[in-house]
């Protein structure tokens, strides 16, 4: 069968060679990794942001709408981290599908979701990937979307979609062990940004946010000391940047309480070659930070 492959390509050239039947652009790189998943040969996957890019800060351009032409889906991580669906939508055309894989999963609000930690913003927290339950569920959302567009392929999305499924299981397993070595005493996430409240809810952590939901939304100076007073009240053990951002402002924090600052984390799937290697990756990091 190889050597078939390698017949045909020379004789044929590789663009003519396995054509996928379905397009489909993604706007968050950790969906065009879902779309791979799933879709395997049958897609073809545009990935909008890459592995540079920001899902914060990111705006399609025309170039951007080029390379993503005759794509039958958009999928969007949706709950509003992406503002400009609705420009994209005037633009693609009624006949092109742009789903928001957030808005079929249940939702977390900003701030914390500990329950005595109050907070005033209930906006709609969009970093549900963190959970691998709703990326679970996002999995069979994204496999039905493909097979509604190409019927003749529903199976093989289905198929791919259980096998995903299983891998998230045995990850899920995994982090759950790993995060076992964590004292409950010390499961405190003190983060950049409130980008982990789904991971804190799935595996008992107590979320400590920085900034906001989004990473522009710094604390001024009566809301940092706040915040100094209560890290030390609650003895929180390390802070943790994030790979997307500059550290400057924990820096401050970890000098003023001397809590320790902790390896980066990966809060958007930006450098990260995968969903699942940004988990095992973000995990490793809390249990060094947090289990001694």
């Amino acid at each position: 069968m190889k050597l078939l492959r390698i017949i045909l390509i020379a004789v044929c050239g590789p663009g003519i060679l396995f054509a996928s039947d379905l397009k489909i652009a993604a706007l968050h790189p950790l969906l065009a990794d879902l779309a791979r998943e799933v879709g395997g040969d049958r897609v073809e996957v545009i990935d909008l942001i890459g592995a540079n890019g920001d899902a914060h800060h990111f705006e399609p351009s025309a170039e951007d709408l080029k390379r993503a032409a005759n794509a039958k889906i958009y999928l969007a991580a949706g709950l509003g981290l992406e503002p400009y669906l609705s420009s994209i939508k005037s633009v693609v055309g009624k006949d092109v599908r742009i789903l928001e894989v957030g808005a079929t999963l249940p939702v977390l609000h900003g701030g914390c979701s500990d329950p005595e930690h109050h907070h005033e913003d209930h906006e709609i927290d969009p970093h549900w990937w963190h959970s691998i339950d709703r990326f679970r569920r996002a999995t069979t959302v994204v496999a039905e979307a493909f097979a509604a567009a190409d019927p003749a392929g529903s199976e093989t999305y289905r198929t791919h979609a259980a096998l995903y499924r299983d891998r998230l299981d045995g990850l899920e397993a995994w982090a759950r062990t790993q995060l076992a070595a964590i004292p409950k005493s010390r499961r405190q996430l003190a983060t950049t940004h409130a980008a982990f409240n789904y991971f804190c809810e799935d595996f008992g952590f107590m979320a400590f946010p920085v900034q906001g939901v989004n990473r522009e939304q710094s604390p001024d100076p009566a809301e940092l000391a706040s915040l100094i007073r209560e890290l030390k009240a609650k003895h929180v053990m390390a802070i943790f940047p994030e790979k997307e951002t500059n550290p400057k402002l924990l820096s401050v924090l970890t000098r003023d309480t001397g809590i320790k600052l902790g390896g980066a984390l990966i809060a958007d799937g930006t450098s990260s070659v995968s969903y699942e290697s940004m988990v095992r990756a973000n995990v490793e990091t809390i249990v060094a930070g947090l289990s001694r």
